[in-house]
């Protein structure tokens, strides 16, 4: 059977009016983007868990650029009372680190690790939002 690739058209864009969870996970977008993330990628997860409903998956180049993204979003977020209610990964090698803000997880990844572990692959069913909107050209 041939695999269907995601639409990730404009029309998948997450409009203004949309709920707290959608905010918020563009907000973490735009956040990761701020420190250079690469190949960030929004995932609509609502229909396929209970555990949140989008993911954020992103690449940073080195140890110092994870935690880099990981601060900022942590910082600014709770500039605004938004705080994680866990993260893993922060006290070790940086190779991967999540947080985890309950309608919105982040996951931050060196290039090596992000490929091997795959979560694209693993939420392929999820339906992914287009980011170029929120993000700027590089």
């Amino acid at each position: 059977m041939a695999e269907t690739k995601k639409d990730t058209t404009a029309e998948n864009v997450i409009p203004e009016q949309e709920s707290e969870a959608a905010k918020l996970a563009v907000r973490i977008v735009k956040l990761a983007d701020s420190r250079f993330a690469g190949d960030i990628k929004l995932l609509h997860v609502t229909s396929r868990t209970v555990i949140a409903d989008y993911f954020v998956i992103c690449t940073g180049n080195s140890s110092t650029q994870v935690r880099s993204i990981c601060d900022e979003v942590e910082f600014r977020l709770s500039e605004d009372g938004i705080t994680p209610a866990r993260t893993e990964g922060l006290d070790g090698p940086l190779n991967w680190a999540v947080m985890d803000y309950s309608s919105v997880i982040l996951h931050v990844f060196n290039s090596e690790t992000r490929n091997f572990y795959g979560l694209e692959r693993l939420w392929s069913e999820a339906e992914e939002v287009d980011v170029t909107p929120y993000i700027t050209a590089k």
